[in-house]
């Protein structure tokens, strides 16, 4: 085994006793010392600067130096070196007086044990002391080095200090259009994206600076000197910047490699250059592959997006300009989609979009802020300027359909007649074909539930409920799927329907419950949420029946948070008080959900003491650019808390979304962006 060094030490004395008997103490107490004996003090100085010396031992009362000026020769020649003083009589006066002429400490040789410990302990801080000296010299090279990789990165990188922009590099200046970083650097960040976005980014600037933003990438319309609005997406992290804490925001550069040339070329060869959506005809092959696979959950629906009067604007901008302005429009619509969705032209002015969301609400809510968005904003062509309206027709796709040409129709019939109703609207058939063909399924569906329920072909799903505010409290969602016959999965958006039609839910609720207290008894998880329909409100045994399972299965009923969706208080309210009470008397808690729609929201909450509030997915479609809805959602909120009441943001679809629920004060939020649900395998 290899020794440790010896340990450079030199001790300033006439007796060499004195350095024999260091030695041996030392030693003794496991320091491998090597001493250097110096009965001159004259040649301290040389000793100090050229030999390499952990500590000095300085025996100051045999007159043998001038003790002030040692400090001061030690001071200036080898400040790192600690010094202990050797004194005949040792007292605290002593010690303070060492302390306060820049000595370590005091000891005597009446008390080699207290002589030990001590030079341990500085031993140890001088070494502790260097390699933190060491480490920041490293961090510093390496902060060298990493300013050149930045100033030479092709990634656009700013670095933001209480929302302004302290540095950039010239990938970030090339980028904006501007002639130098003293353009840039001492301007708010703001100034370099649309209002639209800001309360996203300033959402995600300070969760970023506070730790609590993971790696998600947000999207936002820059604005650059050249008067164009780019859709970037940028990551932010946290680092440092001359010493004080600060947000890097990285715009990474386009991959250069062959493949994604390769891959670049082929994308082009299948969009409308124009446009950069899918042809015609490769959207419907990418959309029938994606009706063959098996939704996430929720429901999906065809939405057709048409300008409305667009042949009176070609009047004014003249045919040529006709396809700038298709071009623009694209690009505003193209900003509203969201992670999943599937975007292509169908030839002329119309576009058609797959979208996936938590239900039908959510679907309209889009489509809404789609014509919102439009109405609101402002076309350039050109030297000319241009407002316009468009109409949105949608098509639901019923589960289980995998060809598209029934929902696509539906959708292109409910645009034409929203465009014969003025425009400027969303607009959905009263009896489409699909939902025409989803009723006559129904006792077919009746006969399938009934099925599974005997036969045990349900399954429970669960989804984490993720943390704004840091500790992660380990709560789930809970959603039953169905087995068919041949074991493949069938969402609740196919047959909830058709069970709420039926009066099937009691049976499917209590599945869910007992299914749930089994999971609860079999891991140390925190809370998980069960919905219960409207059916189970009026049933007066179930608090009774719940009550019964608990006490078999042994589960904490603080665990249990039973969810009950807003609309369906609204209708039962009484029903639902009685419901929470007797819950609540059992130790499980509530959750309403859905919340922020109904006629009465705020009314409705003042009569219910629900420990957790559900703000409606369909609030959030579009929340990060709508300045509305951000009110309207910072109120509801507000409202909650008001009611001691904690808050979740339901089917949160992106980052934007996140960054700014987060600055409204919501502290959970769940979604697929979040986390997708996980099968539950029950013991």
């Amino acid at each position: 085994m290899k020794q440790p060094a010896a340990v450079p030490m030199i001790v300033l004395t006439r007796s060499q006793d004195h350095v024999e008997a260091i030695n041996k103490t030392l030693r003794n107490a496991g320091h491998p010392v090597h001493l250097t004996w110096l009965p001159d003090a004259r040649d301290l100085g040389d000793v100090l600067t050229q030999a390499s010396v952990e500590m000095l031992l300085l025996f100051a009362d045999e007159g043998i130096v001038d003790v002030a000026s040692a400090m001061d020769f030690r001071a200036r020649f080898a400040p790192d070196v600690p010094v202990l003083l050797v004194r005949e009589q040792l007292d605290e006066a002593a010690i303070a007086q060492a302390l306060a002429m820049g000595a370590q400490d005091a000891v005597t040789m009446h008390n080699l044990d207290r002589l030990q410990r001590i030079v341990g302990r500085e031993l140890r801080t001088c070494r502790l002391d260097r390699a933190l000296a060491a480490t920041l010299n490293n961090a510093r090279e390496y902060k060298r080095q990493l300013e050149h990789v930045v100033e030479g990165s092709t990634d656009a990188i700013a670095h933001v200090q209480e929302g302004i922009v302290v540095d950039a590099n010239p990938a970030w200046v090339e980028l904006f259009g501007y002639s130098g970083a003293d353009q840039v650097v001492g301007t708010p960040l703001m100034d370099a994206f649309d209002a639209d976005d800001h309360a996203a980014i300033k959402g995600a600037l300070v969760a970023c600076v506070q730790g609590k933003w993971a790696d998600h990438a947000l999207r936002a319309s820059a604005l650059l000197v050249s008067g164009h609005t780019p859709s970037l997406e940028f990551q932010l992290r946290r680092a440092e910047f001359d010493g004080e804490p600060c947000v890097q925001v990285c715009v990474p550069a386009r991959a250069g490699n062959e493949g994604e040339l390769e891959r670049r070329l082929a994308e082009a060869m299948r969009c409308d250059p124009a446009t950069g959506f899918l042809h015609h005809r490769y959207f419907f092959t990418e959309l029938r592959e994606h009706l063959e696979t098996p939704g996430r959950g929720g429901v999906r629906a065809l939405a057709y997006v048409e300008p409305d009067r667009y042949e009176l604007a070609l009047e004014d901008l003249g045919v040529m300009a006709g396809e700038d302005f298709l071009t623009a429009f694209a690009a505003l619509l193209r900003d509203q989609l969201q992670p999943g969705d599937l975007a292509g032209r169908l030839g002329g002015n119309g576009f058609m979009v797959l979208l996936e969301r938590g239900n039908h609400r959510d679907v309209g809510a889009w489509a809404e802020h789609v014509v919102h968005k439009v109405a609101a904003g402002v076309f350039q062509v050109g030297t000319k300027s241009l407002s316009t309206t468009c109409t949105v027709g949608l098509g639901p796709v019923p589960g289980g359909v995998r060809e598209p040409e029934g929902p696509a129709a539906d959708a292109f019939k409910a645009n034409r007649q929203g465009r014969g109703l003025g425009g400027n609207r969303v607009q959905l058939l009263e009896q489409t074909g699909a939902m025409l063909r989803l009723q006559d399924q129904d006792q077919l569906w009746v006969g399938r539930i009934r099925s599974a329920l005997r036969d045990g072909r349900l399954r429970l799903v669960q989804q984490p409920i993720a943390s704004l505010v840091g500790d992660d409290a380990g709560m789930v969602d809970t959603v039953v799927r169905l087995l068919d016959e041949d074991g493949h999965e069938v969402l609740p958006s196919e047959f909830m329907p058709a069970a709420e039609r039926n009066d099937l839910m009691r049976g499917i609720d209590r599945w869910v419950i007992d299914a749930v207290l089994t999971l609860a008894a079999g891991q140390e998880s925190g809370a998980l949420f069960v919905r219960l329909s409207r059916d189970s409100l009026a049933d007066a045994t179930l608090p009774a029946w719940i009550g019964e399972r608990l006490q078999a299965v042994k589960v904490e009923p603080r665990r249990l948070v039973f969810q009950i969706r807003e609309e369906a208080v609204g209708q039962q309210l009484r029903e639902t008080v009685a419901l929470q009470d007797a819950l609540h008397s059992l130790g499980c808690r509530l959750a309403l959900e859905g919340f922020g729609l109904g006629h009465d929201s705020d009314q409705l909450l003042r009569h219910l003491s629900p420990d957790f509030v559900k703000i409606n997915g369909a609030l959030l479609q579009g929340l990060a650019a709508d300045q509305e809805k951000q009110h309207r959602v910072k109120a509801l909120v507000e409202l909650a808390h008001a009611r001691k009441a904690i808050t979740i943001g339901e089917r949160v679809q992106d980052a934007n979304t996140m960054a700014v629920l987060w600055q409204l004060g919501v502290e959970f939020v769940q979604g697929y962006f979040v986390n997708a649900p996980e099968d539950v395998v029950l013991g």
